[in-house]
């Protein structure tokens, strides 16, 4: 949690006000065809903000789930970049949520997917979609933290372009190493 201590004191020096929304890509929604569920891509609003906190407690079950305020928190800013995975029946099964920094970095703080939808490329669209959200807002390097024993996300994010350069020690509340992860976006 220390990351979002670190968020709220660079959103609120730099002066920055809580939006209604998050800032979302508008236009088409992205889809992907895998073992035969179909996804979109779809801008995280306010509006979603109990059912993205319901299932961040799904997915997060180590104690590292968000809390509603800070899901709040992070949804209103404006300097939020923030996508939901639905299937075609609108159920949300993943949310990624990203911060633009003030020196222009794209800090993904959050990205969860229900377990029953791991590993079915919803993580890989919806981390794509926020680059691409990431980029239009002027960022040229993302970052994201990611559990040290957590190999399958590792895997997943050298696969598309991220880069260890810093181990974490005791990162996590439990005491966990993370893992500093970064990607060019040019």
């Amino acid at each position: 949690m220390a990351v979002l201590k670190k968020i709220r004191s660079r959103l609120f020096s730099s002066g920055a006000r809580a939006a209604e929304d998050a800032v979302g890509l508008v236009g088409e929604s992205d889809a992907a065809r895998v073992a035969g569920t179909r996804y979109d891509v779809r801008p995280l609003m306010v509006a979603q903000l109990d059912e993205v906190w319901r299932l961040d407690q799904r997915c997060f079950v180590d104690g590292e789930a968000y809390s509603r305020e800070t899901f709040e928190f992070l949804l209103t800013s404006p300097e939020s970049v923030s996508y939901r995975a639905v299937t075609t029946d609108g159920a949300m099964v993943g949310f990624i949520v990203g911060i633009v920094e003030p020196d222009a970095t794209g800090h993904i703080t959050t990205l969860g997917v229900a377990p029953e939808h791991r590993r079915r490329g919803v993580a890989q669209g919806m981390l794509r979609k926020a680059e691409d959200g990431f980029r239009r807002r002027g960022v040229r390097i993302t970052r994201l933290e990611v559990r040290s024993v957590n190999t399958g996300a590792q895997d997943l994010y050298l696969k598309l372009g991220f880069s260890v350069t810093q181990r974490l020690p005791r990162y996590y509340s439990n005491g966990g190493d993370g893992l500093l992860m970064i990607k060019s976006l040019v």
